[in-house]
């Protein structure tokens, strides 16, 4: 472990002391609301302090801001195992968040448990279903009408059991979270993996899937394997085209995509007293993209600033007083430890194709190139969840306010997504959303849009190469518009708006020339903006429904012939053998991720059912036997079909099958149908190389097996038409399972050996058939 000392930060220490020295020293347990919407919800510092007296007493060394989040929110604080990396933690959240493409099934499954009320704070946030297409006011009516069915059970359902409703146009649930429910030293779970955005308001807000967000919801603790933490200090000062964004395009080429799993990101250091408060979050959220658990920063007087300008004085005033529990104490200890002078920072462009792959601007345009990826640009996106506040929208003006001062405009189609409706009224007041439209923009709903494939592209042809340049956060193949010859790039909003008016990915606006109306030569300014708007934030349109007073009179109907809506069954337990002679579905060959495993897009509107949505099941695997999607052996009739069918006709024969990965199976989304729909259609067991977090949380959630080979290199031994023996009665805590491979060839069969991570409880999940009958079974 690297040992980090306070020594040196006198800016921040100074700070600390200075805000500690202008409040009084009211006792932590005077009652402070959580947010302005809800009544009868104090954060409670008190607790957490206590809580955190206990464990220190018993670990007796510094702690990083990450471990005083969670070990502050311990379920029990007196006996609980804590092992950084080892030990599985059971903790209280503060709150639960889910979009409504999660939500669905998360209240599906609620409804199973029989309670007839949220046991914690929770909302649901309409912004996934919105798809873009001409404009931000005709796709909100358009979505409005498609998914009405939808919206009513989620409006009916949360006004029946006590949950607070954004409606569609609201905004993306990231920014909502921030602007109303994030607070410092918070933990919250969040059902998309992106809700680590409150990492910039000092929250620990963690993403997974829809049944961890149930047990929460239910009254149970949450379970969480403690993280190992990487620190990230910052020196310096970001200045002219470096933004907030490239700090964490740096850090996702120096960890790459798997190299936070299992970790939370902790950012430290000087550095951090300069960034917005919005800055900060855009950082968090796209620590997504490195698979860390969350990212997080420490509190400063710039998130003070923005809970100011949110209305949430109160709570800012509240957090200075807990201050000292706000950060890191000095000598902790990290587990990794990355320097970043913000001062010689470089913007950067990451991509294609994934997000780990981070060009500096100086030398963007020989790996343009080299690579000869296409030099058009098609498209430039700002906003999204990422990158959408007023700072962000502030700055991309002022660029685009140059341009057309110079009598040129974009170049490229231009699109701007503003992340909430307080943002888009805010910035339509100050005249920003003007400015976008006069340079050629088009103002999309308040709602994630392409960013997750909601998007009606029909400038170029499926499968024609293009780019495209985005300050989104994920870029995976085909992910934005389907189209997997599309090369997506990823950046800050300032860079997408410099390029959009070149036209070209070969331009560097640091040293490159326009031509202006005039034909003559002139350099783009360095962007300015606001962090804050002068005259504050205009809300807006009001689009919250909170709970009725009495829920006793709300119905919740699901139709049993709707095809968009589907009342779960529980799953078989475990028959309590040993599984023989299954096949292996597919063996999945290179990068797996969610989106790979159930697509999202035009699947988005059957997310609520379950044997609708299976359809899509590993579609976007490559089959490691012939290289191609979706094209798989049925070993029952020998015939190549498609993977749901071929699953379909196992699970109809009453045959158990295996899937076979490779690296970091199922990274990307939160989304659990990725698990839901293996085990829906007759799954038992994925093995792999390794695997992301929340998926594996996902598996074991449903009742499957997710297994990883003990040597990585026993993956190449297995063939895609090889059949199976799992021994599952050898499952147990911290023990070997025993594959028996059963080459196609006929020759002799051998063994491999496997690895899990179930403890005790865990294991009574599969055992049970999921958690959730688990849950059921406890109640009984």
């Amino acid at each position: 472990m690297q040992k980090f000392s306070r020594l040196g930060r006198v800016g921040q220490s100074l700070l600390h002391r200075r805000q500690l020295a202008t409040v009084s020293d009211a006792p932590l347990s005077k009652k402070v609301e959580m947010n302005n919407l809800e009544k009868g919800h104090y954060i409670n510092y008190q607790k957490m302090s206590e809580n955190l007296g206990i464990v220190r007493k018993r670990l007796n060394r510094p702690l990083t801001f990450a471990e005083k989040i969670l070990y502050s929110h311990l379920d029990d604080p007196h006996n609980q195992d804590i092992e950084r990396g080892a030990s599985y933690l059971k903790l209280r959240p503060d709150r639960v968040a889910c979009q409504d493409a999660t939500a669905q099934m998360a209240i599906l499954q609620f409804m199973s448990a029989g309670i007839p009320s949220v046991q914690t704070p929770t909302t649901v946030h309409c912004d996934h279903l919105i798809e873009a297409q001409v404009g931000g006011a005709k796709d909100l009516a358009r979505a409005n009408e498609i998914n009405k069915e939808v919206y009513n059970f989620l409006s009916t359902s949360c006004a029946k059991y006590n949950i607070g409703f954004w409606r569609p146009g609201s905004g993306i649930i990231h920014q909502i979270v921030l602007e109303n429910y994030a607070f410092p030293g918070a933990l919250l779970i969040g059902t998309d993996s992106h809700t680590p955005n409150a990492g910039g308001l000092g929250m620990a807000a963690i993403g997974v899937g829809g049944a961890d967000a149930v047990d929460v919801m239910a009254g149970l603790p949450w379970e969480l394997k403690a993280p190992k933490v990487i620190g990230v200090r910052l020196t310096g000062e970001l200045s002219g085209w470096t933004a907030p964004k490239d700090i964490i395009l740096k850090v996702a080429g120096e960890l790459t995509v798997k190299g936070g799993t299992g970790a939370i990101v902790e950012y430290h250091g000087p550095g951090t007293q300069n960034l917005s408060c919005t800055g900060m979050a855009t950082i968090c959220n796209m620590g997504a993209e490195i698979g860390a658990t969350t990212s997080l920063f420490p509190f400063n007087d710039r998130m003070y600033d923005y809970l100011k300008a949110t209305k949430r004085t109160a709570i800012g005033d509240f957090a200075r007083e807990y201050a000292a529990e706000l950060h890191e104490d000095e000598g902790a200890e990290y587990d990794q430890l990355l320097e970043i002078n913000l001062s010689t920072l470089e913007p950067h462009i990451n991509g294609p194709f994934t997000p780990d792959l981070a060009t500096p601007i100086s030398k963007w345009k020989e790996a343009v190139k080299t690579n000869k990826w296409p030099d058009e640009l098609k498209v430039g996106l700002i906003g999204s969840c990422t990158n959408s506040s007023y700072e962000d929208m502030t700055r991309a003006a002022s660029i685009a306010e140059d341009a057309m001062a110079h009598g040129i405009k974009a170049k490229s189609l231009f699109t701007v997504t503003p992340g909430s409706e307080q943002i888009r009224a805010t910035i339509e007041r100050d005249g920003q959303l003007k400015t976008f439209e006069e340079f050629g923009g088009m103002v999309l709903a308040n709602a994630c849009g392409p960013c997750i494939g909601q998007w009606d592209r029909r400038d170029v042809k499926k499968g024609e190469p293009n780019s495209i340049i985005s300050s989104y956060n994920r870029n995976f193949t085909g992910r934005n518009d389907a189209n997997p010859a599309t090369h997506s790039f990823v950046t800050s909003p300032d860079l997408v708006v410099a390029m959009t008016i070149a036209g070209t990915l070969n331009f560097n606006p640091l040293e490159d020339e326009l031509t202006d109306a005039n034909g003559k030569k002139f350099k783009l300014k360095e962007p300015s903006g606001q962090g804050l708007p002068a005259n504050g934030y205009d809300p807006g349109q009001d689009t919250y429904q909170a709970p009725p007073e009495d829920r006793s009179t709300v119905s919740v109907a699901v139709s049993p012939s709707s095809d968009r809506l589907q009342i779960l069954q529980p799953f078989d337990a475990w028959d309590g053998k040993d599984a023989t002679d299954l096949p292996i579905l597919i063996k999945a060959q290179g990068k797996t991720t969610t989106d790979h495993i159930s697509m999202a897009g035009p699947w988005l509107k059957y997310r609520g059912h379950l044997d609708n949505i299976s359809n899509n099941m590993l579609i976007g695997a490559i089959n490691a036997e012939n290289g191609e999607a979706n094209k798989i052996k049925n070993n029952l009739t020998g015939e190549y079909d498609a993977v749901p069918a071929v699953a379909r006709d196992y699970k109809k024969n009453g045959i158990k099958w295996v899937v076979v990965g490779d690296w970091n199976y199922g990274e990307g989304s939160s989304r659990e149908h990725a698990a839901l729909e293996p085990r829906h259609l007759g799954g038992l067991a994925i093995i792999t190389r390794s695997f992301a977090r929340i998926h594996e949380t996902n598996l074991k959630k449903q009742g499957m097996l997710p297994l990883t080979f003990i040597d990585p290199a026993d993956y190449d031994k297995i063939g895609p038409n090889d059949t199976v023996d799992l021994k599952c009665t050898e499952l147990a805590v911290g023990q070997p399972m025993t594959l028996v491979v059963k080459p196609a060839d006929g020759s002799k069969s051998f063994d491999i050996k496997l690895a899990h991570t179930f403890n005790e409880g865990q294991i009574e999940w599969f055992k049970n058939g999921s958690a959730l009958n688990t849950m059921a079974k406890n109640a009984k």
